[in-house]
């Protein structure tokens, strides 16, 4: 297969799996990276949604989980070290969580860059539904901060390798921001949590928040958008459709 063919666009195959779990989620974005680094498929957004799930980044401080893990099970989530950057945050029901599998050296030798990019999709996507977000100066993630505080709408961490990356980007939607009470989210002592619900005062839904974070990282990176094969949905482990 050439995937290379078509138009000037390069292809982004979309594949919305939801719900699925953390561990299988993972475990599929490595086959997908490393099928990517062998040039056999082209980029991949795997849109999700996770049941509740603390995770930990590389260079995560323990710490800023303020409760024994063994209790935060007992709550009914899981907590699971990962291979991402970043530190702790918190997944779960009513936030898209997007994991791009995207070869940097077909787009831009340059991961700062691509934090970037991950930041603009979600800007543009909370913009389409009304919500002001923007960045903070060294922070990686976007913040709402009209009418007060900065508060964080979506976090951000990855994992490249041999220049492909993976793991991605978070964004609340409807999620229940109870559960960031008890970390130190991505180990920020002043941030607070906030979604595109509380931010607009309005019903959002979730699928609709996933076609326009898919246009607006397409269009950030200048891809398009093409969906997934149906051979790509048995791969992931733990899926219903495995």
């Amino acid at each position: 297969m050439d995937i290379r063919a078509g138009t000037a666009a390069p292809p982004l195959w979309r594949l919305d799996l939801r719900p699925l779990g953390y561990r299988a989620a993972w475990d599929f974005q490595r086959t997908l990276v490393e099928r990517r680094q062998r040039d056999e498929i082209p980029d991949v957004l795997l849109l999700t949604e996770h049941p509740p799930v603390f995770t930990l980044g590389k260079s995560a401080d323990h710490e800023n989980l303020l409760e024994p893990p063994e209790a935060l099970t007992g709550r009914g989530a899981e907590v699971v070290e990962t291979d991402r950057g970043g530190d702790v945050t918190f997944h779960g029901p009513g936030q898209l969580v997007a994991y791009p599998i995207v070869h940097l050296g077909a787009w831009k030798k340059d991961v700062h860059a691509y934090l970037r990019a991950l930041e603009a999709a979600a800007i543009q996507t909370a913009a389409w539904f009304g919500a002001a977000a923007t960045r903070r100066e060294g922070l990686t993630g976007v913040w709402c901060t009209t009418g007060g505080a900065p508060r964080k709408l979506a976090s951000i961490g990855v994992r490249v390798s041999r220049w492909v990356a993976s793991h991605g980007l978070a964004l609340n939607v409807t999620t229940d921001l109870g559960w960031f009470s008890h970390i130190v989210a991505c180990g920020i002592r002043d941030a607070t949590a906030t979604s595109l619900a509380l931010e607009t005062g309005r019903p959002v839904s979730v699928d609709t928040a996933a076609d326009r974070l898919a246009a607006s990282f397409a269009d950030v990176l200048g891809r398009r958008i093409v969906p997934a094969p149906d051979e790509l949905v048995p791969m992931a482990p733990g899926h219903p459709d495995s």
